[in-house]
């Protein structure tokens, strides 16, 4: 039996009044609550709202002074290598300038060198017909000339030397004495020679009263026997070494032009 059973009518109305009021309190006080739950978690959503804002601005403007000092920059730096391409144009043209004329002094190098190469050749195959005292004050000149050591230059400045010693003999009489190898003779021997230019030239033996004629043919420099041409041969030698007077003397001669390299 519950206990308001035994309490008076007007009691147990009253306690049921209170209960129900403490009830409809109680189910009264959850919304409250809640909304104060709300408005605290607005309130701090609000203020970190505030916060961000706050910051966003400030970073706003950082960003944008930022970007304005990048664009200057950029605006500088754009006017600077405007400013060198400008003064460099002239150079770059130069450049460009020299670069040609470096591919065509390349070609034209190859050319040169090319010619000098037959050239070289020409002057090693003319050494058989060169007379022997003027081949052997070469023979320096043509070891060089044979070798692969020698640069263009070099090799150029060696023709040259060939070709001027050629011109020079060759518009001279020379006359002294050399070691031969003759035909019909049986070793070297030393004998007197005489020579015209690189045409023609006279071995004389003084001794054995032999003379020999000699002279550019197929084969190079040939000597060959002058028979009873020994007395001319040795009058001519007199003269040209102021031995005796000037005179005209008659010798065998074969003139004939040195073949071509």
């Amino acid at each position: 039996m519950p206990p308001h059973a035994f309490l008076p009518r007007p009691v147990a109305g009253l306690f049921l009044l209170t209960a129900c009021l403490a009830a409809v309190v109680a189910r009264a006080a959850d919304p409250i609550k809640e909304v104060g739950q709300t408005a605290s978690e607005w309130v701090k959503t609000r203020a970190e709202t505030v916060r961000l804002e706050n910051a966003w601005t400030q970073n706003r403007v950082l960003l944008a002074s930022t970007i304005t000092g990048l664009k200057e920059r950029a605006d500088r730096l754009q006017d600077k290598c405007d400013h060198i391409l400008s003064a460099t144009t002239e150079t770059r043209a130069e450049q460009a300038s020299l670069e040609t004329k470096l591919a065509d002094s390349k070609g034209s190098l190859q050319v040169t060198e090319a010619r000098l190469q037959a050239l070289t050749e020409k002057v090693l195959r003319l050494r058989p017909q060169l007379p022997p005292r003027l081949s052997d004050a070469l023979e320096m000149s043509y070891r060089s000339l044979a070798g692969t050591e020698a640069g263009p230059g070099e090799r150029m400045q060696l023709v040259m030397t060939v070709l001027n010693r050629c011109a020079q003999f060759n518009l001279t009489i020379t006359q002294g004495d050399e070691t031969l190898t003759l035909p019909g003779e049986p070793g070297a021997k030393s004998v007197d020679v005489i020579y015209w230019g690189l045409s023609h030239g006279y071995a004389l033996d003084r001794t054995a009263a032999k003379a020999w004629l000699g002279a550019p043919g197929a084969n190079g420099w040939q000597w060959e026997p002058l028979a009873d041409a020994a007395p001319a041969v040795t009058a001519l030698l007199a003269i040209r070494r102021d031995e005796a007077d000037p005179r005209l003397v008659s010798v065998p001669a074969r003139l004939k032009a040195a073949s071509t390299p």
